[in-house]
């Protein structure tokens, strides 16, 4: 299924299919030399009326963490050497041209109340996601 759509800042558009791509055309061309995705995400935008459950109910967020990352699996399952993959960002922070109007993190930092953090349901999802095979006791099914 080949499908796009915008982020919150107008120059970023979320394509998972075009990962897979280029990917794996960087293998075809480079030698298959090893990959490390850095720094994938994207933005939501930063809606202070909103309450905070609704800030941190980040579904689209979820879904593109989702895709992206079934992409990275399907490059590999085709041969890419990929060995990392690093979400943008832990937390939201300053992006330079919009500001603190944009959010990027797993994890909501509240600006008017302390810097306090929040997890995201991206951050849980992200969290479940890495301890795949994991029981409860954090050892290995």
């Amino acid at each position: 299924m080949f499908y796009t759509w915008q982020a919150a800042s107008p120059w970023l558009y979320v394509v998972p299919w075009g990962l897979r791509k280029v990917l794996n055309y960087v293998a075809q061309r480079y030698n298959n030399p090893p990959i490390y995705v850095a720094e994938n995400g994207m933005d939501d935008e930063d809606n202070r009326s909103c309450p905070l459950h609704e800030m941190l109910d980040d579904k689209l967020r979820v879904r593109y963490y989702k895709e992206y990352l079934t992409a990275v699996a399907q490059a590999i399952e085709d041969g890419t050497d990929v060995r990392g993959y690093f979400a943008w960002s832990l937390l939201d922070n300053f992006e330079w041209t919009f500001g603190y109007s944009k959010r990027f993190g797993l994890i909501y930092v509240d600006y008017k109340n302390g810097l306090t953090r929040h997890l995201k349901s991206s951050a849980y999802w992200f969290l479940r996601f890495l301890k795949c095979g994991e029981d409860k006791n954090g050892k290995e099914e």
